[in-house]
């Protein structure tokens, strides 16, 4: 008989600490509607939650992302028990997969053997481990790094035409971080945060690199120098179509640059003394044509304040219905209004009014359309924060919360691409797609050197994924059968090819010529 424990677990719990007696022999017993159930634990069991990850794991290995990613990072230990560098950045990729947004989160994966070694890791890390691990990576060369492989996972892409957004989001802090400081925070004022400018290619909604600064820096000019950086080492034919961005980056600076580089903009104006003086003007007059969505638009010539030459400006109204005192103004901190009404105790119509700086040449349905567009833009910031980790993983220094940031995004791109193989029609949120294409209990067993893994997935939804999951195989079969003397870069790009088909219309992309340098 198994001899009983006589140790004492201590568990911390605020001041207090919770005593557990020692660990029973044998199984325990528990009453349930079902009946009295004997409860067995069995801690050397190969079983893993994320039962599909085999699939995404084979997605990372045909692509090469993974292998890439951490032959050549920067981290180097002197230590002669150092973890394994391959078992410290798997562990981030797991973590963020999995849907964790803090460091103490990766314990949950300590005993999951079986996405370890479908990883190629020996371990999952401590969370210790993977703070310690990353507070060795030098700033200069942890930017240079991530920075190069949030390219290389979309460089295929740019030859197309593309449209970059930009835009930046606030993440409050609630301790003594580095960088913790008092700025711009519409849901909690006051509260000290840090602020991410974030790049991204629009249509496919994937980023292309995001910066984390302070929270007094969100203004656009703390991401201006950032764009440049970026664009100035791609060749100018992988350049994007066109910059859009808020009313924060309809501003001389942004808009000089952009003329003086020839790369089209389209931004959101601040309704200013003069914007709205000029809307006043034209809206007792005629000439409002159809801008869509209900919107009507009629464009003029502006020189405002500060700006160097006269721009194209398109002013859109759109008519409200409800004329009741609850439609005011919202104040903005540099005491604009960002609404323009008339006054609805007079019976008049009621207006909401918005301007466009562009130096497109577009009619102004199709340029209000455009600048709509930007809209699904924002829901990936949404999706960073609230399904993904940049609303967490914090540190005390702001190197690691930027590594961590790039490492989130980095992940999040190769899920994206990954979900668009099973469904190239539409983008999914992390929110539904891990529940259908990751969680799954799985068994992993091992006999005559074949490794077997059996699935058992509880979802409602579960012969559909199957299916899915299926689809996806047979593809990098026929890309294992037919694709052997292919370098890994046109690996790369068939597999986009295959994700993004719609976005691409069927066409297939090319490598670039050569390796994109960062």
């Amino acid at each position: 008989m198994k001899e009983e424990s006589s140790s004492e677990i201590t568990h911390p719990a605020g001041d207090r600490a919770l005593v557990v007696g020692p660990i029973a022999d044998g199984p325990v017993i528990v009453d349930t509607y079902l009946g009295r159930v004997k409860v067995d634990w069995d801690p050397e069991a190969n079983v893993t939650a994320l039962g599909h990850l085999a699939f995404f794991v084979e997605y990372l290995k045909s692509g090469g992302r993974l292998d890439a990613l951490v032959a050549d990072c920067p981290l180097t230990y002197t230590s002669p028990n150092r973890p394994e560098v391959r078992n410290v950045l798997g562990t981030v990729v797991l973590g963020v997969l999995a849907g964790h947004w803090r460091y103490s989160h990766l314990t949950s994966l300590r005993g999951d053997t079986v996405s370890a070694e479908l990883l190629g890791m020996t371990k999952i890390q401590s969370e210790d481990s993977v703070r310690h691990g990353l507070e060795k990576i030098d700033e200069t060369e942890g930017d240079r790094w991530l920075r190069r492989h949030l390219l290389e996972t979309v460089s295929v892409l740019l030859s197309e035409k593309w449209i970059l957004d930009c835009d930046t989001t606030i993440k409050p802090l609630y301790g003594h971080q580095q960088g913790a400081v008092l700025g711009f925070n519409p849901h909690k004022p006051g509260r000290p945060s840090h602020a991410y400018h974030s790049f991204q290619i629009s249509s496919p909604r994937l980023i292309l690199d995001v910066v984390v600064k302070p929270g007094n820096e969100s203004a656009s000019k703390h991401s201006e120098p950032h764009i440049w950086t970026l664009l100035e080492q791609l060749p100018r034919t992988y350049w994007p179509a066109l910059v859009r961005g808020d009313k924060d980056w309809g501003n001389e600076r942004n808009m000089a640059r952009c003329e003086q580089e020839k790369l089209p903009y389209l931004f959101k104006l601040r309704l200013t003394k003069n914007v709205r003086r000029a809307a006043e003007k034209m809206a007792k007059g005629s000439g409002w044509v159809d801008a869509g969505k209900g919107w009507e638009g009629q464009e003029t010539k502006l020189r405002l304040e500060g700006w160097s030459r006269s721009r194209r400006v398109i002013l859109l109204r759109r008519l409200q219905a409800d004329k009741s005192d609850k439609l005011i103004s919202t104040p903005q901190p540099d005491g604009t209004q960002d609404l323009f009404w008339a006054d609805p105790k007079t019976g008049a119509q009621v207006w909401e009014f918005a301007a466009l700086v562009t130096s497109l040449d577009l009619e102004i349905l199709t340029a209000a359309q455009l600048y709509r567009d930007r809209g699904d833009s924002e829901n990936p910031f949404d999706e960073l924060k609230n399904q993904w980790g940049w609303a967490g993983f914090t540190t005390f220094d702001i190197k690691r919360c930027q590594i961590m940031a790039r490492m989130v995004a980095l992940v999040y791109n190769w899920w994206s691409l990954y979900v668009r193989l099973a469904d190239p029609d539409h983008h999914h949120e992390a929110l539904t797609t891990r529940s259908l294409l990751l969680n799954a209990i799985a068994r992993q067993t091992r006999h005559a050197g074949q490794t077997r893994l059996t699935i058992t997935s509880n979802h409602g939804r579960r012969e559909h994924v199957q299916r899915a999951l299926e689809g996806i195989a047979k593809f990098f079969k026929w890309l294992a059968q037919t694709a052997e003397q292919l370098t890994q870069p046109e690996r790369w790009a068939l597999i986009l090819s295959q994700a993004l088909k719609k976005y691409l219309r069927g066409r297939k992309l090319q490598p670039p010529p050569s390796l994109l340098p960062v």
